[in-house]
């Protein structure tokens, strides 16, 4: 899926992009929905207080995803 900030010169273009929307084949992302998310994710995170993870815990999962990586280019 490709992402894409455009900017409307026209009003008949909006038109269109609407109608294309309601056949389901693009969907509007406004940019407080983008904040929100991230928002999101960033308090998501940021609630693990108290869980600290050791050096080695993080390299082994470092570890695993590039080996799913690497099996993925194969």
């Amino acid at each position: 899926m490709d992402i894409f900030e455009i900017e409307i010169l026209n009003p008949k273009a909006k038109k269109l992009l609407q109608e294309l929307a309601n056949l389901k084949l693009i969907k509007f992302i406004t940019k407080s929905d983008k904040r929100t998310e991230f928002k999101q994710l960033l308090k998501k995170f940021r609630s693990t207080k108290g869980k600290t993870i050791s050096i080695d815990e993080i390299t082994k999962e470092v570890e695993i995803v590039r080996k799913k990586r690497d099996n993925a280019k194969k």
